[in-house]
């Protein structure tokens, strides 16, 4: 059978999770000392209600093709929580790619990423670059002034891996870390057989000690909506309301907003009238390049 890379993923996704789950956790009796930890692969398809050759052809990375019922049966043999059981249909039935062009977003999303000032607030494609931002960010996450004709976009989980500022300014940085690798890990899914993503990841795994860890964890967890707090340095507390959108009609695009409270919204303003102030007086004050 042929070896596809989005059936790969799957294995791998499938064998992590079976490799977690002990047999007491999936309800299984047990006689004797186990050699490995986890369930065995007859386990789970008895679980699932599937035979083991066919189960043992889906870790295998094998081009065979589960039914919804199939997949929903192996998600609670393996206690998969909702993310998981997500990803794990995805992985079985991937979407299909476009062929990536150098990416144009159309005039209304720019226009909405300026207005929302002095609220920080971007947009990442499928791979995590970042394709616009406004000031706010520029201030909050230390990015460089956007541009149209940037010739290297700056990328999220790249930035968020290597900025020593993001290490100084979050004493929980490393839990942070994991769960973006866990979305990160998410998002690839849908784009398996994509070849940015793929170098990404190779890239990762050679500059990050915990993207090494992590990423062979097959851990994943959706971008969800939630409070976030921290401190900056240069501006002290800040307190947002974190909300993510995704145009119906252009699903690779994320669109990040960070609303500020009322507070962290009135510093951000000021600075950003330093900020327009200092590009006055050094003659370099110009109209946002969107």
């Amino acid at each position: 059978m042929e070896l596809i890379p989005s059936r790969i993923s799957l294995g791998e996704f499938l064998r992590s999770r079976r490799k977690r789950l002990t047999p007491e956790e999936a309800g299984v009796q047990t006689y004797g000392r186990r050699r490995t930890p986890g369930l065995r692969r007859e386990e789970v398809a008895q679980l699932a209600h599937i035979g083991v050759s066919w189960y043992t052809s889906l870790e295998q990375g094998r081009n065979v093709n589960p039914s919804e019922d199939v997949l929903n049966n192996i998600a609670s043999a393996l206690r998969l929580n909702e993310d998981e059981r997500s990803h794990l249909h995805l992985l079985a039935s991937p979407v299909k790619q476009a062929k990536v062009e150098d990416y144009e977003l159309n005039v209304g999303l720019e226009l909405t990423i300026e207005a929302l000032e002095p609220n920080p607030a971007f947009i990442l494609g499928r791979n995590w670059d970042l394709l616009l931002w406004n000031q706010a960010s520029e201030i909050v996450f230390r990015l460089p002034t956007y541009s149209k004709n940037m010739q290297q976009r700056p990328n999220w989980m790249r930035r968020f891996l290597m900025d020593s500022s993001l290490k100084s300014n979050n004493e929980d940085w490393e839990a942070k870390a994991q769960a973006m690798i866990s979305r990160f890990r998410a998002d690839y899914a849908y784009f398996t057989n994509d070849l940015r993503f793929k170098l990404l990841i190779e890239e990762f795994m050679q500059i990050s000690e915990v993207f090494r860890e992590v990423w062979p964890r097959h851990d994943v967890q959706v971008v969800a909506d939630c409070h976030k707090r921290w401190n900056d340095s240069r501006i002290g507390e800040m307190v947002f309301e974190h909300v993510t959108l995704q145009p119906p009609t252009d699903p690779e695009i994320k669109i990040m907003i960070y609303l500020a409270s009322t507070d962290t919204a009135a510093r951000l303003q000021g600075l950003l009238g330093v900020k327009a102030n200092a590009e006055n007086q050094s003659g370099n004050k110009m109209a946002r390049p969107y």
